[in-house]
């Protein structure tokens, strides 16, 4: 399990102070934090929030399997009465949030596809990811990673946004396909991957590419299981020397990771203090990736409950 969110603070000169975006782990923990009045308290509100609580109840039962929903399937699926669901189902037909079909059923509606394919909502990993990392690099004013995974179970530098500093982390290899074990971004995309695709990289011989390179498995499985932990990777000059990176693991909306988001640095910049509180914000700036992609943190639990053997 992912530590709980708390407060970013001032490591070195150059990190932002001030209070973190919220991250992925509070959702781990409790599932998601409703917002406004709570049953019972009498707040006049209330009303209108649970309208809104059960219309999104109704939309979720709606997937491949159930494109189309007559009344009672809702009613029995979301557990609110047969006049209860007729009358919210009028208020979203009405806001095209459903639609009714020639058979007196019930689909996702027009408003739902429109918003789709507005262009309020990025399509790709790097659309995702570019403005939240160049906010993360005016932050911390370190280089920052786009890694994305490859149908092959490799994965690539997608794109990077450089630090300002002279002495500093560019990557020359946008592209080309490097093994998970190697470096902190392969490995926190390994660390959320099923047992059976973590056994192929661990049975396999590990190529060691500096002389800080993991190469034993067993030491590498103990490290991915610290990343599922904390939620971010760590990485000692194990794959280019004189870096150190940490990164943090991007989920697309069925919960399943499709890349990371990594800050690499000049080791002599880069102690355990600042590791920590980097490796911190990677996690959190990826969960706002990761959000954006659709991920929910229930979602994502899952992923990791069964990364981890369970």
């Amino acid at each position: 399990m992912l530590p709980s969110v708390e407060p970013s603070r001032t490591n070195r000169a150059g990190d932002a102070g001030g209070p973190p975006p919220s991250g992925a782990p509070e959702g781990l923990r409790g599932g998601p934090r409703r917002s406004g009045p709570v049953a019972g308290d009498g707040a006049p509100g209330r009303s209108a929030v649970q309208s809104i609580d059960r219309a999104v109840t109704i939309l979720r039962c709606f997937d491949a399997r159930r494109p189309t929903l007559g009344i009672s399937d809702i009613a029995r699926a979301t557990g609110l009465s047969t006049t209860t669901t007729h009358r919210i189902l009028a208020a979203m037909q009405a806001n095209h949030l459903v639609r009714q079909t020639s058979d007196r059923r019930y689909g996702l509606g027009p408003l739902l596809v429109q918003l789709a394919h507005s262009g309020a909502l990025p399509t790709t990993l790097r659309d995702a990811a570019m403005p939240l990392m160049t906010q993360l690099r005016d932050e911390v004013d370190e280089t920052v990673g786009l890694h994305e995974l490859l149908p092959s179970g490799e994965r690539v530098v997608v794109d990077q946004v450089e630090s300002h500093q002279e002495v500093r982390r560019t990557y020359t290899d946008i592209g080309v396909p490097i093994p998970l074990p190697h470096g902190a971004p392969g490995k926190a995309i390994l660390s959320t991957l099923p047992p059976a695709e973590q056994d192929y990289w661990l049975s396999r011989p590990i190529r060691s590419i500096t002389a800080r390179t993991i190469t034993d498995p067993e030491a590498l499985r103990a490290d991915l299981a610290a990343t599922r932990e904390r939620g971010w990777a760590d990485s000692r000059s194990e794959r280019t020397s004189g870096i150190r990176a940490v990164a943090a693991p991007i989920f697309d909306h069925t919960g399943k990771p499709v890349g990371a988001l990594g800050l690499s640095v000049p080791e002599f910049r880069m102690d355990d203090d600042r590791a920590r509180h980097l490796g911190e914000r990677a996690r959190q700036t990826a969960w706002l990736v990761s959000e954006t992609l659709g991920a929910t943190a229930e979602a994502v639990a899952e992923t990791l409950r069964r990364a981890g053997g369970a």
